[in-house]
Order: structure tokens, then sequence, then C-alpha cells
């Protein structure tokens, strides 16, 4: 059936096309041959071809359209006709006998255009002739094309200020009146499209109403363009009868299209100083009127006229622009009870911006605009329409943008109100927003109120929410968020010890209510933060004014060792033992003995019954044999017990060849460059001595096991070794034990059960160049190196 309409549709534009051109071809003869009367009577006959009710407005926009072009060569024929002498009136007088009203409305208002041209007659009695005899036509679409086209032919010529048509008879508030009385049948034309025909073809009818719309939206273009029309005229004609026919309409497409229209032609400064009378208009409009998108746009128009330029400010303080916006939304928000989430929200968004714009100096504006958001949302739960929530978030991101600074956001006291409403989701992506602000604009917060604050805006990346349901979470995304959080971390600082204490303090009592999965990634950050203070009050061991709730570096390691504790809940052993011995490491730089021989008996029994992993415990072993090699803090008790319990560890991993790279590595444990205390020759010996025996037993092993004897890789790396203490001055790495070894690796690697491996080959051919070199060098170390044969 539709297609059947469609089909029709087209064979009647088809035909009505086909007579214009035929109507058309013997004007423009009749033109020609300048005979007046016949091109008057061809041209009308042209026009009748207006006169259908079968097409859809789009469809008669086609026919429109060329008529218009053949109204055009009409035109400049009559004003020929009147260079030639003819009389203008006559001819107005002479086109009003057309048989049809239709075509005789659309020849008065061509002749109309010239007789104003002529200025014969005051173009204020021409235009009112022509806008009364209009009102002839009642069909909407018929209606709204013919006064489209009076718009058109009209529009140059209206007596406006500095116009040729402004004379002692004719001023701009005629052109204005004309243009009102034209936009006001336009309207009421356009509306009562809605009522003709049956309801089940409401919907067409809607579409095609808004295809119409800027035929009607033009004459208040028109009306913006016209130069008389300054602030008075506009605050006291034009803005009240527009609005009043807007409100008067009562149909909901033309209201929000012609208030969007008000909104959009007439200049920003206009708006500002007649905002009473245009929000007054507000919440008369229909309940359906989308009123929160017209709102916006005025707002968002007013927020970039405030932002064009610093000497407009003072107009919107003048005028009180926002108590004024303030009220107009609280009323229109009243008198649409039923107005979705998402409206409201937007609403307090656009005026936010606003204020923001207008008013950044102003905080206590801000706030108010996000009290009254939360009254308006309360009672209403957790917003669930993910639309609603992304305008809540454009809502609380508008003073992060503006201000480029989260503490001035902090300030605001409903801010973290707001945020009570997003669902958990959204309340993240709001956290992680702010996190993101804080390290783009490197803003430190200083104090702990502003860290408690701060944290409440973002718990809901510190801990579980109501409703969180963590099986659901995605694993990179959750990583992600706790780095981000781990980074804030870092951001909180303060220059005076007490207060940043007090801070660390806050961070660590939120994020040890975060749970066990969150804490190896928060727990690290504030770790550091803790030593960042310590390595600032090192060596400082007792308040000098003997306050003992003063901060010093042995409270700290006091806290450090209780929170490395909270990581047994995970648990995380490895990551545990890392950070013991980064405290241990700044105990040894604080000269606090007992605290650092604390955190690495801590580490070494975290080592014992917690890491059962191979893996993990050669990474283990050589991040304690590092830390303990840089401690110069210990005693020689306190170091023989460590060192031995270190080497013990080593001889016990599981592969032989782990076994021999954490023994040799022990040697480093007995001689240290800086510390003429801690050089033992005879126990560097050992330790290379028992690596040797160790890869040996490797060797042996590989070879009752798989019929070689493997790489010589391991005893390459102890020449190495040899060759270190050797050069540092150890008195028992001789010459002869040096070539003993490397006699042993060229036997080994000629050997036919050593399997053939390149890497240890120029690793080997590596050292004895490096051996080589060092006898070519000159000097002390030349002389030390000359006894060797390789």
């Amino acid at each position: 059936m539709i297609s059947d309409g469609v089909e029709d549709e087209e064979k009647w534009l088809t035909a009505g096309i086909a007579g214009l051109q035929q109507n058309a071809f013997y004007m423009h003869r009749a033109l020609d041959s300048n005979n007046l009367r016949d091109a008057l009577k061809y041209s009308a006959q042209m026009l009748s071809e207006l006169r259908t009710s079968r097409l859809s407005p789009h469809k008669y926009y086609e026919l429109y359209m060329r008529s218009f072009d053949e109204l055009r060569k009409l035109e400049m024929f009559f004003k020929e006709e009147a260079r030639r002498g003819c009389s203008i009136i006559d001819l107005y007088e002479l086109v009003q006998h057309a048989g049809n009203i239709l075509p005789r409305l659309y020849l008065l208002c061509t002749v109309g255009s010239v007789y104003i041209k002529s200025k014969e007659a005051p173009a204020k009695d021409v235009l009112k002739d022509l806008v009364e005899m209009c009102r002839g036509i009642q069909h909407p679409v018929r209606g709204l094309f013919l006064r489209s086209y009076l718009s058109q032919v009209s529009r140059d010529k209206l007596p406006d200020i500095g116009s040729e048509y402004e004379g002692d008879a004719d001023t701009v508030i005629d052109a204005v009146e004309f243009v009102l009385q034209n936009f006001t049948e336009m309207n009421k034309l356009w509306v009562r499209m809605q009522h003709q025909g049956p309801a089940r073809e409401k919907e067409k009818r809607e579409k095609e109403r808004s295809e119409l719309r800027d035929l009607v939206g033009k004459n208040l273009h028109v009306l913006s363009q016209i130069e008389g029309v300054d602030l008075d005229m506009y605050k006291d004609t034009v803005l009240p009868r527009v609005l009043e026919q807007v409100v008067n309409c009562k149909d909901e497409l033309a209201q929000h299209y012609l208030m969007d229209c008000i909104i959009q032609v007439f200049p920003d400064e206009y708006h500002l100083q007649t905002l009473d009378v245009l929000l007054s208009a507000c919440p008369q409009l229909q309940p359906s009127v989308d009123i929160k998108t017209v709102l916006s746009q005025l707002m968002e128009r007013l927020s970039n006229y405030a932002a064009s330029s610093a000497e407009v400010l003072p107009e919107f303080l003048q005028v009180e622009a926002f108590s004024k916006l303030s009220n107009a939304i609280g009323k229109v928000i009243e008198a649409h009870v039923d107005m979705p989430t998402i409206g409201v929200v937007t609403l307090y968004s656009s005026l936010l911006t606003f204020t923001l714009h207008v008013h950044p100096d102003r905080l206590d504006y801000a706030d108010l605009v996000l009290g009254a958001c939360v009254k308006k949302l309360s009672g209403k739960g957790k917003i669930e329409d993910s639309k609603a929530t992304k305008q809540i978030v454009a809502l609380l991101s508008a003073p992060l943008e503006k201000y480029n600074d989260i503490v001035t956001a902090l300030k605001l006291s409903n801010y973290p109100r707001v945020m009570e409403y997003l669902d958990t989701e959204t309340n993240k992506v709001m956290a992680t927003v702010i996190i993101q602000s804080i390290m783009k604009n490197k803003t430190c917060i200083e104090t702990e109120d502003k860290v408690e604050a701060l944290f409440e805006l973002v718990k809901g990346l510190i801990k579980d929410l109501e409703g969180n349901h963590q099986d659901e979470i995605d694993e990179d995304d959750f990583k992600e968020e706790q780095n981000s959080f781990a980074r804030l971390i870092q951001m909180l600082y303060n220059e005076d010890p007490e207060e940043m204490f007090k801070i660390i303090c806050t961070v660590r009592k939120h994020i040890l209510t975060g749970g066990p999965k969150r804490l190896p990634f928060t727990i690290p950050s504030l770790i550091f933060s803790c030593l960042k203070l310590v390595r600032q009050l090192q060596g400082q061991d007792e308040n000098p004014f003997g306050n003992e709730t003063s901060t010093t570096p042995k409270k700290i390691f006091q806290l450090l060792n209780q929170t490395i504790e909270a990581l047994s809940s995970v648990p995380a052993p490895e990551l545990s033992l890392r950070l013991y011995l980064q405290c241990a490491e700044a105990a040894n730089d604080c000269d606090l003995e007992p605290v650092a021989y604390e955190f690495f008996t801590q580490a070494y029994i975290l080592y014992e019954e917690e890491i059962s992993d191979s893996k993990a415990q050669v990474t283990a072993i050589h991040l304690i044999i590092g830390t303990l090699q840089r401690m110069h803090v210990f005693g020689v008790e306190n170091r023989d017990t460590l060192t031995h319990k270190a080497t013990g560890y080593s001889a016990k991993l599981l592969k032989k060849s782990d076994q021999c790279r954490a023994v040799y590595a022990c040697s480093h444990l007995f001689w240290v460059d800086d510390q003429e205390n801690m050089k033992d020759g005879e126990r560097v010996l050992l330790c290379l001595k028992r690596a040797l025996r160790i890869a040996n037993a490797a060797q042996q092993m590989a070879n009752a096991a798989r019929g070689n004897t493997g790489s010589v890789t391991l005893f390459v790396e102890i020449l190495n070794k040899y060759l270190y203490f050797f050069e540092k001055g150890n008195p028992q790495i001789t010459v002869s034990t040096i070539q003993g070894l490397i006699e042993l690796i060229t036997t080994e690697m000629q050997s036919d059960t050593t399997t053939p491996d390149p890497a240890a080959d120029a690793f080997f051919a590596s050292t004895l160049r490096y051996i080589q070199f060092q006898k070519q060098k000159g000097g002390a170390i030349s002389e030390k190196y000359e006894p060797i044969k390789v």
C-alpha cells in the first residue's frame, strides 16, 4: 500500500511538473512578444499546479521551486514594463482578476515586490495589504509556501534603518510588524497541520511538519537581520510577541523548535538582557517539550559569550544571570514532575559550566549548583541510566577541567554527595578521571584533611563498594585502576615531617580496608612514600626537644614493619621480602642496627617459611646477598649470623647451577671495597672453592644422567670471580690458582664428554682476551697479570 502511494505521488508530481512546464513555455512566449494579458493568463495557469493537495511537503517543495524560478522571470518582466511606463498600480489591480485565489496571490506578491521597489506607494501599505490578503489561503502546506514566497520577495524591501525604503511614512516598526504578522500566521498554519487527517497518520504528519519547520523559522532569522531591531525594540516588542505565539500554540514540536530558533538567531547580549522574559516562558511550555535541551543551549550560548571577552562579565553580574537561571531551572523541574533524571542532571551540568565561565572565583555558586542537583536527585538511589550517569560524570568533570586543580574541587562540599548517586563502575570511572587530573596537573595534596576528602571521592578504587561483584571485574582493568591509585599516593606530600607522617597514617588507614587483592598494588607505594620521609629525616634518631609525639625514623620504621605484615593476608611473600630488604637498607643509612637486623630477620623468616618455588628462591637469595653486601651498620656478630644464613640458603637451592651461582655471589659478603674491616680473603677463597666443587658435582651428575658433562659456563663464571678478587688485591687469590682454573676449563672444553656450547666458548675467549688486555695495559696491573699464561 505504501509503495502504491509513493508511485501515485510520483505520477502526480510528474503530471504537475509537465503542466507547469507547458504553461511556462506559453508564458515565456507571451513575455517575448510583450503580451502582458497572455503572460498573466499562462502564469496563472502555471501557478494553478500549486493548488494540488495530493503531494507530500517534500514533493510539493519540488513543484514550488520550479514555480519560484519561473516567477523570478515574470518579476523581471514586470520591472521592464514599469521602466517602459506601464503603471504598477494598474498592474497591481490587473493581477487581482486571476480566477483562482492561490495563483492570484502569488502574482500579487510578485507585482507587490515591484510595486514597493517603484516607491509609488509606501512600503508599509503594500506589505500590510499582501500579508492580510494571504489569509485567503488556509490550507497549511499551500499557505506556508505562499507566505514563504512573500517573505522571500519582500525581505530586501523592508523599511529598515538605512534602507532605501525607509521614509516619513515607513519606519522599522512597520517592517517588524509585517514580519511578526507573517510569522504568526505561518506558525498557525504549521501547527494546524498536526490536526488534519486520521490519527493513525500522526507520525507521518510529524515527519512532514519537521521538514517544513525552516519555512517558519526563517521569519525569526529575518527579524534578527533587521538593523533597526535594537535591544529596546527586541525587549518591548519582538520577544514578547514571538513568545506569546510560542506559548499559545501549545504544540510540542513548534515550541521546541521556535525556542531553539530564538536562542540561535538573536544576539547573546539580547538574551542576557531579556533573561527574565525568556525564562518565564519555559515553565509554560508543554510538559513533553525537551526543555532541558533548550535551556542547555541557552546556557551554552551565554557561557561562550562570557568566555569571549572579560569586558562582558559585568553585564552578567548586573542582570544577576546566575540566580535567574538557577531559579528558572528549579521552576522548570517542579513544573515537569516526570522529568527523567538525565534531564535534571543535564540542566545542572549546563548551569555549572555557565557558572564556572561567568563566576570562576565564586566557588559558593558552583557548590550551590551541585547542592541543588543533590536535592533534586534525593530519594532516587543509585542512578542506573547510562546516559544520566554520563551527564553526572560531565557535571563532576567540569570543575576539574576549569580549575585544573583537585584541591579547589575538594572545597566543594556537595561534590562527594553527587558522586554518591553513581553506580559502582561509573564511580570508579570518575575516580580515575580525578586521579588523571591530579597526575596531569602535578597537583600536590598537602594536608591530612584534603587527603581524607580526596579519598572519599576515589573510594571506589580503594575498597569494594556496595553491589560490587569482584567476580565480574576484568583483571586488566583492575590492575590499571590500582596502579593509577598507587601513583596517586606519590602525589600526597608535605615538606613538614609531622604533616607528612599524618598523611601517611591516613593513607595507611584507608588502603588497609581495601582487602587482600588490592594490597600488593597499594602497600609498595605507601612503603616508598614512608622511605622518602625516612631519607628526609636521615640522621635524626631522637627528637632534640624530647617530644614523644614527634616523627622520628624509628617511629616510621615501626609503622613500616606493621604495614608489610599486612601483606601476609594476601599472601605475597616475595613482595614482602623485597619491601623488608628496602626498609633494611634505609635503616642501614640511618645507622639503626637493631631495626635493620629486625627487617633482615623478617625477610629470612619469609624465605624459610613462605617461599617454596625454586625460581622465587633463586631471585630472593640474590636480593638478600645484594642487600646484605651494601650494609655497613652491622657489628661483627650480627653480620656473621646473617652472612652464615645467606651462604647456608645458597648451598641448599634445588639446582646445582643455582647453588653454584649463589655461593660464588656470597663471596662478595666477605670483601667490601670501601670497608677495610670487611676484607676477609680466606672466606672469599672458601666460597669460590665451594662454588668450584658444586660446579664439578653438577658436571658429574650430568655425566651420570645424560652421558655428557654439559657446558663449562659455570667454570668460566667462577674464573671471572677469581679475576675480580685478584684485581682487588685479595692475597689468597694467586696466579697459580687462576692458571690452574684456566687449564681446567681448557681441558674440559677439549673433552669428548663436554657438550659444545658456542656461548660458553665465546665467554671464555672473551675472558682470555681481557687477561691479555690487562697484561698489555702497563703499570702495576700489567705486572700483576704478567705471570698468567693464556
